[in-house]
């Protein structure tokens, strides 16, 4: 993967020099927007998966070969794998957020981490998940930008948290079982960093992270496959507040988690998921304190209700972040869970013209 073309200096540039000029929107939940297709497991397989094993060799980073234990799994929930065998409903929610005014669109692999997938016993696709998934936010996000060559748009790798986590165990009765380690993490997230960097990413994403211990596994994946390709992309790093005490699963404040990834050198830090924008406002004024870099927040669409839904309106939650932007906390804002383009089009429209947060930059996003 060396000399890949997207590894210049240029694009960075111009990240930049939108980040200073206004606040970027990114996009809202994929997954909000797949629920209104109503797929059946069928649906989910498509023509690859219809009859059972799919016989083609994923190129994977291991080359491991699909295996019939992964054919017989009820494979309806698993979203990523949409980008191979829906990758037309995938590309058009990127373009319905771009269209919506998204500066920055969000790959479709939340869960394309061999971890992830051995729930789907699909761990053999996460190199060509991420890849792929990478492609249709690179091509929607290169459409968008021939439409509109004074605005550039960003195609964001995204590495989600994985069902694991490494500082806390799963049985209550045993405190000290872990299911995970570090050095599982760190291999599984540099596989699927691998795919999003050939995939052509601008940025890579590290979201929804839950427990702090798996987002240093996943910054030290990241950062062994830039030392690979002898180049570096921006990161991006939001936190999730798991509840009302303002503290991640594994205990830390705001403040805290950021003096735990401020290491990584990145583009931005933030807040995404768990709560709505009203009370996710007290632990990102914190960041925009503290942070040598960008802020972010991308919050539920509120809290959800009893049947698991969400039920801020777009304008609702367009009033409160256009709060946030209007006090100075910000410099990237979208939506998590429950958001729609509808949401995102009220957000890019409560925080244009606003002035982005400024702060003193301590370090360079790229080496």
């Amino acid at each position: 993967m060396n000399n890949l073309p997207w590894l210049h200096r240029e694009r960075v540039e111009q990240l930049e020099a939108a980040l200073a000029e206004r606040i970027l929107v990114l996009d809202g939940a994929m997954g909000t927007m797949l629920q209104g297709h109503a797929l059946d497991e069928a649906g989910y397989r498509g023509e690859r998966f219809a009859h059972g094993c799919d016989t083609r060799h994923s190129h994977g980073h291991h080359g491991e070969h699909a295996t019939p234990q992964g054919c017989q799994r009820d494979l309806k929930g698993d979203n990523d794998l949409l980008s191979l065998t829906r990758p037309d409903i995938i590309r058009e929610i990127h373009v319905a957020y771009l269209d919506a005014g998204a500066d920055m669109v969000e790959t479709n692999t939340f869960n394309s981490t061999s971890i992830s997938q051995a729930d789907y016993a699909l761990q053999h696709l996460v190199h060509e998940l991420n890849r792929e998934g990478a492609h249709l936010a690179r091509a929607a996000c290169d459409a968008a930008e021939a439409r509109a060559p004074d605005r550039p748009r960003f195609a964001i790798g995204v590495l989600g948290p994985t069902s694991r986590t490494a500082s806390l165990s799963p049985d209550v009765n045993n405190p000290g079982f872990r299911n995970v380690d570090f050095d599982e993490l760190e291999a599984a997230y540099a596989e699927a960093t691998r795919g999003l960097v050939e995939g052509g990413v601008d940025v890579v994403m590290v979201e929804t992270i839950f427990d702090t211990l798996n987002a240093k596994a996943a910054l030290a994946g990241v950062a062994r496959v830039f030392d690979e390709i002898g180049g570096r992309l921006p990161i991006m790093i939001s936190g999730t507040i798991t509840d009302r005490s303002g503290r991640t699963l594994s205990g830390q404040t705001a403040e805290a988690f950021w003096y735990s990834v401020a290491h990584a050198r990145p583009l931005s830090v933030g807040l995404n998921c768990a709560l709505g924008a009203k009370d996710l406002r007290e632990h990102v004024e914190a960041l925009a304190r503290i942070a040598d870099c960008a802020v972010s927040a991308h919050p539920n669409a509120g809290l959800p209700n009893e049947l698991g839904g969400y039920d801020e309106t777009p304008e609702q939650m367009a009033g409160t972040l256009g709060g946030f932007a209007r006090d100075g906390l910000l410099n990237i804002v979208g939506g998590c869970c429950g958001t729609t383009p509808r949401h995102i089009a009220a957000i890019a429209s409560a925080v244009r013209g606003v002035p982005p947060r400024t702060w003193k930059r301590a370090r360079d996003i790229a080496a």
